[in-house]
């Protein structure tokens, strides 16, 4: 019953009181237990985490039991592919309960799986099998707002005098002036007006309250005590409202990640990551996130791939001040960072493989968004975010995309006919074996995967560059002109060889003159990676 009249409530969004008592029975119960460490420590290998990434949304990635719906079990029989593919970490978009039933950012309980997902036992099946394919497993954790379902907002929307009211944020009506994403954040009820950033549906916790960054800190012992291997945290400059003027990116919201960063750093080898499309530098900082989505980049390497110059230099600069932590990407699932690169690009494939080249033999950690390394485009019968978030494609078939033996819950991507894992395995062209080989150069090249940038050059439409690590130096060339270009790379070793690791058929080995310069002609719109050694 108090589901049902919060339910009629937070219909009204900012709207005025609205009429009828408040529930004759007493809210539900609450689960706010502590949770104290025990750390299982890791069996993953050191720098784990510079591998690259697959971003993944569990609904639409495979269907196990054949509902429509992916699953957990759907998810595991794929570990093999991912494997294959050269993926080293999972991001899993939320797979606590919640109430929407569908992205899974309206939390309904942080220590239960959603329920169309499978189990904690099947999260803990994945976690072990992922581990022994050398893949990590980070969770999504959204700790800026809640379900308005959740029932420590039930408690807390009950009545002024409730227990859990401060946990959330309320006023007896709602301020006026406020105006973010270009709605009312404040949504009015009976019993008062709550903050909800996002929508009346997903309330925000109040985390000026200590016993609410507690109750928070206990969720996350409670994953990570069970093997998961990092968090992606949701929407961290958004946690903290000042005022109508300052409620983004505020100092509290920096300092409450380092918090969040310190806990991690208790347990063995996890990984944090944020979300923080105002601000991704400074949350990647090491006194905040210590690492964080390059959103600032995102623009200038699908610039790069289209040979627009500002974006050639931008992307070449990009790495010599950023935090070391900064983790790139060409989209994801919000449609604030773009549709489908397919879509972006129009399909242009070698403008594709270019972008692609461009962040995954970059610094960081990269993360791939899934379906990206088979060219999935947007869904052409849907809007908003859900376009974005289609069934995987990993056959051709225009109904099911090979996601499901039943009926999917959602339509496929546009071109799921030609640009699907079945057609790509078959070719070795395809844009799905290019993922491969860019991925194989990151896992067997340590300069590459986590060695430094030096030594940056643009010249005309080519961009180049060296990673250095202790023992081993790779040169990368990139040009996204359209023609060939001969240029000459600097900075290099008296002599040194410059033997091609890829392509790996094609391209004449290169030595470097006395002075340490080589010149190489480079193919349009081509990549060349080559092994530097040094003179014999």
């Amino acid at each position: 019953m108090a589901i049902g009249w919060l339910l009629l409530l937070t219909a009204c969004g900012g709207g005025g009181a609205t009429d009828g008592p408040p529930p004759l029975r007493p809210p539900p119960a609450v689960d706010v237990s502590d949770v104290a460490a025990n750390d299982p420590g890791s069996s993953l290998p050191a720098g784990w985490q510079h591998g690259a990434f697959m971003e993944i949304f569990v609904r639409s990635y495979r269907d196990s039991n054949g509902d429509g719906n992916g699953d957990l079990q759907g998810l595991i029989s794929e570990l093999p592919y991912l494997q294959a593919l050269g993926v080293k970490g999972l991001w899993l978009m939320p797979v606590t309960a919640s109430s929407d039933h569908d992205h899974g950012y309206a939390v309904a309980n942080y220590r239960e799986i959603e329920p169309d997902y499978g189990s904690l036992a099947d999260l803990d099946q994945l976690v072990r099998q992922a581990h022994a394919a050398g893949i990590g497993v980070v969770i999504d954790y959204v700790m800026n707002h809640s379900s308005n379902l959740n029932p420590i907002f039930v408690n807390s929307a009950y009545a002024p005098t409730n227990a859990y009211r401060d946990w959330y944020v309320w006023q007896a009506s709602a301020p006026v002036g406020w105006n973010i994403f270009g709605t009312d954040p404040w949504h009015m009820t009976a019993n008062g007006a709550y903050f909800g950033v996002f929508g009346a549906t997903m309330p925000d916790w109040n985390l000026n309250n200590a016993a609410v960054v507690g109750y928070h800190l206990s969720n996350l012992r409670f994953w990570l005590n069970r093997g998961v291997d990092g968090i992606r945290f949701d929407a961290v400059g958004n946690l903290f409202e000042l005022d109508a003027g300052h409620w983004s990116d505020v100092p509290q919201d920096y300092a409450l990640m380092g918090q969040m960063r310190a806990l991690l750093d208790t347990y063995s080898q996890r990984y944090m990551v944020c979300e923080a499309p105002g601000d991704p530098q400074g949350f990647g900082a090491s006194g905040a996130c210590g690492a964080a989505f390059a959103f600032d980049l995102r623009d200038a390497l699908l610039g790069a791939a289209r040979n627009d110059p500002a974006s050639i230099a931008t992307v070449a600069g990009y790495f010599l001040s950023a935090p070391a932590g900064m983790a790139p990407i060409l989209a994801n699932h919000d449609s604030f960072a773009g549709d489908r690169i397919w879509s972006q690009l129009n399909g242009n494939i070698p403008e594709y493989e270019l972008a692609a080249a461009s962040y995954l033999l970059a610094p960081g950690t990269p993360f791939i968004y899934y379906g990206e390394e088979v060219g999935m485009a947007d869904a052409a019968s849907l809007s908003g975010d859900a376009r974005l978030r289609t069934p995987m494609s990993w056959t051709g078939d225009a109904r099911t995309a090979g996601f499901t033996t039943g009926t999917p819950y959602r339509a496929p991507s546009a071109n799921v006919a030609t640009q699907n894992v079945a057609a790509e395995e078959a070719d070795p062209a395809s844009l799905l074996n290019f993922y491969r080989a860019m991925l194989a150069l990151r896992n067997t090249r340590h300069s590459i995967r986590d060695g430094s940038y030096v030594l940056p050059q643009v010249a005309g439409s080519v961009m180049s560059y060296q990673r250095q690590s202790a023992g081993e130096t790779t040169l990368v060339m990139i040009n996204y002109g359209t023609i060939s270009a001969s240029t000459t790379v600097s900075g290099l070793a008296a002599t040194a060889t410059l033997h091609a690791l890829y392509p790996a058929t094609g391209v004449a080995n290169v030595t470097a003159d006395a002075g340490g310069m080589a010149t190489v002609v480079a193919g349009p719109q081509s990549v060349l990676v080559f092994d530097v050694s040094p003179p014999r």
